[in-house]
């Protein structure tokens, strides 16, 4: 509600507010359109109400100072960049919202090279004539899955879409009821066909599909035999699905192709990592799929890419289609790309150079010292009874990998006194850096399964800060 007419002649100018130390700092820092916004921002939540209005003459100077302080730290907020940094204490590893997997150092510096100067994209330093920028990633690709060729787009929907578009528009796909999937931003099988111009033929029930389903499916108008790998959700119970190989003889005497979509594929066994197994991209080319298309920024560690690896023949098929040009990769997700994969194909330990697979191997009992330590720096810190203490819990995977995977973690629970926790939760996302937290039941819970050594006193000083 704004303020009655007799109250408003004590609502501070932008002259007035532009006075103190705070706004001078904050001109000199941060640009003039910047501040002047933010001020005149503050200004207007005096005059409607939101922020209250101090008449008292004697209170008056303290509360200019605050709304100055008000406007400088948005005129900071305002001015940095909308995508920036944030400190990841939540425990979920491949968090969407932040962006999934973290780069390896020698992914971030190859990108760093590549941008900062010209490159040979698409351009064969052997025979000085035009190259192709897929061959950048080709053999590495080959090399680690045992496919025949590859190549990659912007992500592993548009591998799917193009697969679907180049080989089967106008004719069917058959595909089991139960892999009809959906996974984030309302991406579904039915639709992504319909979009393709394929005609999908649906085939077995929810939870049980049969070969013999496929083969009555199969008609002169079949393309594809598509197998969706369920990544992001799980059917238990009386369940049954054909698996690929199952799947390859039977599309063999048909004269048709067999395509899988893994999703989140991976190039390490996940058992190694005390996750339940999850098929890898060499055991689905192993089985006999023509294509296998998977994301590089889940469980391969790497920045968002799609993948299609296949018989080379089908590959050369999809380098002339049209849709191909609309979805290619840029010259820093390649670069990103190639050195992602070079650690596979190098490191004696790869997963160890991989933050996103580091921290899904990381030891409980590890864990709970870091929080044990880090719980005892905090607490002299925080007002006097404000409850820390160190608690059992979970991470998880994320990004729709690994689902209903529970990985045992310890979280350092902060139980505020005075202040609710969605306030606190709010500063800690205005800080810069951010710091993303989780919370429940009353409590700020801080996982450092996802949180780097050198990250700890960032944390440390943001929830010092909010619970202040």
């Amino acid at each position: 509600m704004s303020l009655p007419n007799e109250l408003r002649r004590f609502i501070p100018s932008v002259d007035k507010l532009l006075g103190p130390p705070e706004l001078e700092a904050a001109l000199a820092s941060y640009p003039r359109w910047a501040v002047l916004q933010e001020v005149r921002a503050v200004i207007e939540e005096v005059r409607e109400g939101a922020i209250p209005l101090v008449t008292d003459e004697a209170l008056r100077a303290g509360w200019i100072t605050s709304l100055a302080q008000e406007a400088a730290r948005r005129a900071a907020v305002a001015s940095g960049y909308s995508l920036r940094r944030v400190v990841n204490a939540t425990g979920v590893v491949l968090h969407t919202n932040l962006g999934r997997a973290r780069l390896a150092p020698a992914a971030i510096e190859h990108v760093a090279a590549v941008a900062a100067r010209y490159s040979n994209l698409e351009l064969d330093l052997g025979t000085g004539e035009r190259g192709h920028r897929y061959d950048h990633v080709r053999e590495l690709i080959s090399a680690l899955t045992g496919a025949e060729d590859a190549i990659a787009v912007n992500n592993n929907a548009a591998a799917v879409l193009l697969c679907l578009s180049a080989l089967a528009a106008g004719r069917q796909v058959v595909v089991s009821r139960g892999e009809l999937v959906e996974i984030g931003g309302s991406f579904r099988v039915p639709e992504i066909m319909a979009q393709s111009g394929c005609e999908l033929v649906e085939v077995g029930t929810t939870n049980r599909t049969h070969l013999a389903d496929y083969e009555r499916a199969i008609t002169p108008e079949t393309a594809l035999l598509l197998k969706v790998h369920t990544s992001n959700f799980r059917v238990v119970g009386f369940t049954s699905a054909v698996a690929v190989d199952a799947l390859v003889p039977l599309a063999r005497q048909h004269g048709i192709a067999v395509m899988h979509d893994l999703g989140a594929g991976c190039l390490v066994q996940l058992r190694e990592l005390g996750l339940p197994h999850e098929p890898t991209v060499q055991e689905a080319i192993q089985e006999g799929a023509d294509l296998v298309t998977f994301s590089g920024d889940k469980l391969l560690g790497g920045p968002q890419i799609g993948v299609i690896a296949g018989k080379r023949a089908i590959i050369e098929r999809l380098e002339k289609h049209q849709l191909l040009r609309a979805l290619r990769v840029d010259k820093l997700t390649l670069a990103a790309f190639e050195a992602t994969l070079r650690i596979y194909r190098d490191a004696k330990d790869p997963v160890a150079q991989l933050p996103s697979l580091r921290m899904l191997r990381l030891d409980a009992a590890a864990i709970k010292q870091r929080a044990d330590a880090f719980a005892a720096r905090l607490l002299p810190r925080l007002a006097e009874g404000t409850g820390v203490n160190v608690i059992a819990g979970s991470s998880q995977v994320g990004a729709g990998s690994a689902p209903g995977v529970d990985l045992p973690t310890f979280l350092v629970a902060v139980r505020p006194r005075g202040v609710e926790v969605a306030a606190i939760d709010a500063r800690l996302r205005a800080r810069s850096p951010a710091v993303m937290v989780r919370v429940y039941g009353g409590e700020v819970l801080v996982d450092l399964r996802t949180v780097e050594a050198d990250e700890e006193p960032i944390v440390l000083e943001a929830l010092a800060a909010a619970l202040r």
